[in-house]
């Protein structure tokens, strides 16, 4: 599972976003949207952003359950495939 934090300094939503990331235990990559002209404009005014395997899961003040409703569900399906296999 791919998890991308889009976030940028000195901004508090972004710190209370990634304490609740850490709440859930997860492994994520962090990028500062000021280090790339594409991601300033497409998440400028969206930050903080998460994306799970390339979507978006949460964004702004993010929510803990919403959060990890989209990975428990992610691990379901995830689980279910292997299971048809």
């Amino acid at each position: 599972m791919e998890i991308i934090y889009y976030s940028k300094d000195h901004c508090s939503l972004c710190e209370k976003g990634k304490k609740v990331l850490d709440q859930l235990s997860l492994t994520y990559q962090t990028l500062d949207i000021y280090q790339d002209d594409e991601l300033l404009e497409t998440y400028m005014f969206r930050i903080p952003v998460v994306t799970i395997n390339g979507q978006v899961a949460d964004e702004g003040i993010l929510s803990y359950d919403k959060l990890n409703g989209v990975i428990q569900s992610i691990n379901q399906a995830h689980n279910s495939s292997n299971e048809k296999n």
